[in-house]
């Protein structure tokens, strides 16, 4: 039976994470009602990794196997047209039987939005207002710091019975335009809360003055009470899962 990754898009504000759970409202379970209608056959979609509440997606990748081929275009127009307005499939491509959306991926990239001034706009939905001046240069010394294969218990929530620890960072640098403020991270797995956990302490040591070196004490305590708050979900996007050996390039959207 043919095998087929696609593309989901999604605005997760309305959703209890991208995961099925009981009497809960997840990305999954609306994309697995929307497969069905179309296509009895398909009975298991596959995840790249799971997303928590309220985090949003540009490019979670998705498999599952049809008993019948797909014809692309007529399968994004239909599928889009069943699915709620803030989900959405972008792309999809059969692929070999060996593909696994979650054990083959190489890397992930997420993206979390800060907007930095006095006053808050209409404009800012899906990011973080943070009032008082943050300053880049120290910013991203203070994340360099989380490059390469670490131990992220500190940054790991405590809630999570999972007992991996261990990742391999490829980039953590935070970018500017603007009032706009737009860290990236990317690396080949990612811990229960890690990134919001990561963003928390980063603004900690900028709202405490600390030195950026903290970020490497905090990093190195292996303890969760070290680092800072795990912060709204709302400014994080999974913008890529990535299938090749990960290349670093400008890549901020």
């Amino acid at each position: 039976m043919p095998k087929y990754s696609i593309t989901v898009e999604y605005i997760g504000t309305n959703y209890s994470g991208s995961q099925v759970q009981p009497d809960e409202v997840t990305i999954q379970s609306e994309l697995n009602k929307a497969l069905s209608t179309l296509n009895k056959s398909i009975k298991k979609t596959i995840f790249s990794g799971r997303t928590d509440a309220g985090v949003h997606s540009k490019g979670q990748v998705v498999h599952f196997v049809s008993e019948e081929p797909i014809v692309a275009s007529r399968f994004l127009n239909s599928i889009n047209g069943i699915l709620p307005k803030d989900i959405s499939v972008s792309k999809i491509e059969q692929v070999d039987d060996s593909f696994h959306a979650q054990l083959s991926a190489k890397y992930r990239r997420y993206q979390y939005k800060i907007v930095n001034r006095r006053c808050r706009s209409v404009w800012d939905s899906h990011s973080l207002l943070i009032r008082e001046p943050l300053d880049l240069n120290r910013m991203n010394l203070a994340l360099s710091y989380l490059i390469g294969e670490h131990d992220f218990t500190s940054f790991k929530s405590m809630k999570t019975a999972n007992p991996a620890k261990d990742c391999i960072v490829y980039k953590a640098e935070c970018t500017k335009q603007g009032d706009v403020i737009t860290f990236e991270i990317v690396a080949n797995r990612f811990l229960y809360n890690m990134v919001r956990t990561i963003v928390g302490t980063l603004l900690m040591i900028e709202k405490d003055k600390l030195e950026p070196e903290a970020m490497k004490l905090i990093l190195d305590a292996k303890d969760r009470t070290k680092a800072g708050p795990t912060i709204s979900p709302d400014g994080l996007t999974l913008v890529e899962v990535g299938y090749e050996d990960y290349s670093n390039t400008d890549s901020v959207e």
